[in-house]
């Protein structure tokens, strides 16, 4: 059985479009391409080399996947050999070929091909960017691990890492580290349900009692 495993990019308030380059997304009017640039440093580096290290199969969204075949085939170093080795699924509804050495499509229905290349023998899946992809795979409770590098920025708009109907998840932070620059770089994996409890008193107060009411009041008038 493989392992789904999500890797991104985020500001402080989520987003996580565009963090290469000003020309990798600019839709939605995006104008802040390219803000990964100014905190990357070697520590950032040696975080970003680790998740890449294991044996992975990438698993992408159609825009993603064709931002990374522009640029990595056309790059030399050890990092781009990686990347260029991989093999990489694509979910696209698009009949353009995929050029990019290794590159399978998976269809448009990424959820059921997603369960079934997990119920398989072979590399843990690994997602970079994707932000529309991940969405599915979030809503369908197919994702194992997180790891989050959080930049100390906020970018106001922008594709973010949650903005659907993800599946409740309680997770478990697997380690963490800060770089120099105030990157915070966290890894999570998922930990069953999601727990809860209360600081409320055991009885409550007339106050919360009237709270309650008024609440309940306005949601019947709203209906």
């Amino acid at each position: 059985m493989r392992k789904l495993h999500v890797a991104a990019f985020i500001s402080l308030d989520g987003v996580m479009q565009a963090p290469g380059g000003p020309e990798e997304d600019r839709s939605g009017g995006f104008a802040h391409g390219g803000w990964v640039f100014p905190h990357f440093d070697e520590a950032l580096g040696e975080e970003v080399d680790r998740f890449f290290a294991p044996p992975r199969a990438l698993l992408l969204g159609r825009k993603t996947y064709d931002i990374f075949a522009a640029h990595w085939p056309h790059q030399t170093d050890a990092f781009a050999d990686t990347l260029n080795a991989m093999p990489k699924y694509v979910a696209t509804r698009s009949p353009r070929p995929l050029d990019w050495t290794n590159s399978h499509a998976i269809g448009p229905d990424a959820v059921s091909a997603v369960r079934a290349l997990k119920a398989e023998e072979g590399p843990d899946l690994l997602t970079q960017g994707s932000s529309g992809l991940i969405q599915s795979l979030l809503k369908a409770d197919l994702v194992d691990q997180f790891t989050l590098l959080v930049f100390p920025l906020v970018l106001g708009r922008g594709k973010r890492l949650f903005h659907g109907e993800a599946a409740p998840a309680g997770l478990q932070l697997l380690g963490s580290r800060t770089t120099d620059p105030g990157v915070v770089v966290a890894c999570y994996e998922r930990a069953g349900e999601v727990s809860s409890g209360s600081f409320a008193m055991e009885t409550p107060s007339e106050d919360e009692v009237k709270r309650r009411a008024d609440i309940n009041g306005e949601q019947e008038l709203s209906r």
